[in-house]
Formats: C-alpha cells, structure tokens, sequence
C-alpha cells in the first residue's frame, strides 16, 4: 500500500519537495540576513501551516485548539533549544550575520513529511478529517513545526534589538518648553 501511494503522489509534490530541501540548503551556508528576511519564512510557515489545518480538518475545534497549543509550546521552549549559535547582529549593515544550520533543513523536511503522512492518510480514508484524535495530533505537529521557526526568527530579532543602541530624541530649541 505505501508503494502505491508514493507511485500516486502527482509530480508537484515531490517538485515541492526538492524546492524544500534546496531552501533547507541554503539555510546550512552562512549568510546576512536583514530583519525582515528573517521574519519572511517563519510568517509564511505560519500561514500555510494553519491554512493546511483548516483545509484538512475545517474549523474543528480540537484542530484548531491543538494547532495553536504546538505554537505555544514551541514558542515557550528555552531560548538555548532555539538559539542559533555565534549569530551577530551589525548596526553598521543592519544585517544579521546568521551562521549555517541544519536544523531549518530538518524542520522543513519533517513538516513536509508530516503534510505528506497526513494527506496520504486522508486520501485513503477521508473520515479521518473528523476524526478528534487524528486531527488534533497532524495540527499539533503542524503548529509545533511552524512555531519552531518562528522562535528562531523570533530569537535573531531580539539578538539585533538588543544589541542596537537606544536612541534618545533630543528636543530641539524651536520644541523646548517656553520659560
């Protein structure tokens, strides 16, 4: 039965697939980042892992509910199980120094995986959609997945405000108060 199911899979999945795993390249190769750069995958991540939730389970609320418990879990994680180590943030570029890594290749590699168990599990039986415990398990997996992502990101952006300097606004003698 697996043999049949990856002999069906259209051609667009696996096409999918390697595209994935050539972003998860690139994520092993140091690189500079700006700030919004490293919040573009992470916010991509999110939309189409609740979009994929909503699209396979509806809006059950067990889905739903679980979806956003495994963001929340993952956002709570220590900040060294998300940290990317020796990452430096330059005021002079404004970019993050990021150092290669290849646990963003490993969490887009197991959120395919998972999308891909989960959607061949729902073609050979489409009950599954409204089944409690299927769906809440696939959209934990999901909201886990995405949400390590975006603690990472989350992680480099507080690495570059923090160490930016304060800025203090000085009024100007046209603003001072009058004597």
């Amino acid at each position: 039965m697996t043999l049949a199911i990856v002999q069906h899979t259209p051609l667009r999945v696996w096409l999918m697939l390697a595209g994935l795993v050539a972003l998860g390249l690139s994520q092993t190769r140091t690189r500079e980042l700006s700030l919004l750069r490293v919040m573009v995958l992470p916010t991509v991540l999110l939309a189409l892992s609740i979009f994929g939730v909503v699209n396979s389970f509806g809006v059950l609320p067990v889905a739903l509910i679980a979806w956003m418990a495994g963001v929340s879990v993952a956002l709570a994680l220590p900040k060294r199980a998300v940290a990317t180590r020796d990452a430096t943030w330059s005021a002079a570029t404004r970019s993050l120094h990021v150092p290669g890594s290849g646990l963003p290749l490993v969490l887009i590699v197991g959120s395919f995986a998972l999308k891909y168990v989960a959607g061949a599990g729902l073609a050979v039986q489409p009950a599954l959609a409204s089944n409690p415990m299927f769906a809440g398990l696939c959209s934990l997996g999901f909201g886990a997945f995405s949400g390590l992502f975006l603690a990472r990101s989350l992680f480099l952006r507080r690495l570059a405000t923090a160490t930016q300097p304060s800025v203090t606004i000085l009024a100007s003698p046209s603003m001072a108060a009058p004597a």
